[in-house]
C-alpha cells in the first residue's frame, strides 16, 4: 500500500476527496491545496483517468522534519528510491520551500539529487546515471521545516485532458469547469447551458460528466512507462472506464457571442468525443431567453481581469441580471472575482461558494430558482 497525494486548486478539496471516496480510495484525508489517499498500482492507474477534480498523482515516498542539509540528505537517502527508479531511470528534482530554514530552492534540489545518487549507487553497484529511460519526476516540498518526498505519475497536470489545444485569452481550467458542474449537481438529467462558453470547457465537462466518460480516456501518463508498474493495470483500467459510460438524451447548451469562440469550442468538443451532445449557438447571453422545466446555468462570464475592463463587466452583470430576472426553472452557478458582482447583478445571492481561478480568488454565486 502506498501513500498517495493529489494537489488541487484551493476550494476543490471537498470535491476531490468525495470523488476519490466514490473511486473506491482508503484512507482518505483533505488537506489544504490536496487531499491524500492510500492505494496500490492499480488504484493510482484508475484516479489518473478518472480524478475530473486533481491536479497530478503523486506517489509520497518520505515524510520528515529537517533543519539542516544534512538531515535533508539523510532523510532523502533512507527513502525506497530503487522499488520505483531502475539503473536508467531519469530522476529530475523540482519543488519549492515555504517558511523553512532550508529556503535555497537550487541548494535543496542538488542536496536531494546527491542523496538519490548515493542511494542508488549502493543499490546497483554503478558510479554514475546516464538517465536515457523513462523519466521518474521527484517532486519535493518542504514547509515549516517538514519534507515531504513524492515521486510524480501524472506527467502533464489532470487539468489537462487532451482535447483543448485551442483556447482564448482566459480559459478556464478544466479542473474548477468540473467542479462547478459537480456543485451544480448536473449528471445529465434536465437541461444545462453555458450562455458564455468561450472555450466550450464547462459544457464539455458537463457531457464528459453526463456520460461519465472519463477525463483521462484519451491522454498519456508517465506512469505508464515505469518498468515497476505492470503495463496491463493502465489496459485494465481504461476497460472499467470505458465500461462505465452512460448513453443517454441530453441537452446541453453552449453559447457565444463571439463567432470565434462557437468555433473553437465545437472543435474542442470534437477532440473530447461529445459533440454530438452539446448545441453550440452564436448568441448574446443577454438574450438568453431558453425555456425549462428544470434547468441548470453554470457560467463563468468575463471578470474585467483579463477580458473587457472593470466597467464593462460591470454593465454585462447588470443585463445578465435583468435576463435572468426573467428566467423560469433555471438555477444558476456563476463564478466571478468581481467583489460586488451580486450588486450589479442586481440579487443577493442564495449561497455562495469560495474558489479559485488559477491565482484569481472567485466566488461561486448560487441562485436557486423556486
Amino acid at each position: 500500500m502506498m501513500e498517495m497525494l493529489l494537489p488541487c486548486l484551493f476550494g476543490l478539496e471537498g470535491p476531490l476527496a468525495g470523488e476519490l471516496r466514490h473511486m473506491g480510495a482508503r484512507n482518505v484525508r483533505a488537506e489544504n491545496g490536496r487531499v491524500r489517499f492510500s492505494g496500490d498500482f492499480a488504484d493510482l492507474a484508475k484516479v489518473n483517468l478518472r480524478s475530473r477534480f486533481g491536479e497530478r498523482v503523486l506517489i509520497e515516498l518520505a515524510n520528515f522534519p529537517a533543519r539542516s542539509f544534512e538531515e535533508l540528505f539523510q532523510g532523502t537517502r533512507a527513502a525506497p528510491w530503487p522499488d520505483f527508479i531502475p539503473k536508467n531511470g531519469a530522476f529530475p528534482v523540482k519543488g519549492h520551500c515555504l517558511n523553512s530554514q532550508l529556503h535555497s530552492v537550487p541548494d535543496c534540489q542538488k542536496i536531494i539529487k546527491k542523496a538519490i545518487v548515493e542511494r542508488l549507487r549502493a543499490e546497483y553497484g554503478v558510479g554514475w546515471f546516464a538517465e536515457t529511460g523513462a523519466i521518474y519526476q521527484v517532486q519535493f516540498s518542504i514547509m515549516k521545516d517538514q519534507v515531504s518526498l513524492c515521486l510524480d505519475t501524472s506527467g502533464a497536470g489532470l487539468h489537462k485532458r487532451g482535447y483543448r489545444p485551442a483556447h482564448l485569452a482566459a480559459p478556464l481550467r478544466e479542473t474548477l469547469a468540473a467542479a462547478m458542474v459537480d456543485i451544480a449537481r448536473y449528471r445529465g438529467k434536465g437541461d444545462f447551458a453555458d450562455p458564455f462558453c468561450g472555450s466550450g470547457t464547462i459544457a464539455i465537462e458537463a457531457a464528459l460528466m453526463a456520460k461519465n466518460r472519463a477525463p483521462g480516456l484519451y491522454r498519456g501518463f508517465t506512469a505508464e512507462k515505469w518498468g515497476c508498474m505492470d503495463k496491463k493495470l493502465w489496459a485494465l483500467a481504461r476497460e472499467e472506464a470505458v465500461a462505465g459510460e452512460f448513453n443517454g438524451d441530453y441537452r446541453i447548451l453552449a453559447a457565444d457571442i463571439d463567432p470565434e469562440a462557437v468555433e473553437i469550442s465545437r472543435k474542442n468538443a470534437a477532440r473530447a468525443g461529445v459533440a454530438d451532445l452539446i448545441e453550440f449557438r452564436l448568441a448574446d447571453a443577454v438574450t438568453f431567453g431558453e425555456k425549462t422545466e428544470n434547468g441548470v446555468i453554470v457560467t463563468n462570464p468575463p471578470y474585467g481581469e483579463r477580458l473587457l475592463d472593470r466597467q464593462g463587466a460591470e454593465e454585462l452583470y447588470r443585463a445578465f441580471g435583468r435576463t435572468y430576472k426573467g428566467l423560469q426553472n433555471w438555477r444558476l452557478f456563476c463564478l466571478s472575482s468581481h467583489p460586488e458582482f451580486e450588486h450589479y447583478f442586481g440579487r443577493r445571492a442564495d449561497k455562495k461558494r469560495k474558489l479559485y481561478n488559477g491565482m484569481i480568488h472567485c466566488e461561486l454565486y448560487i441562485y436557486d430558482k423556486k
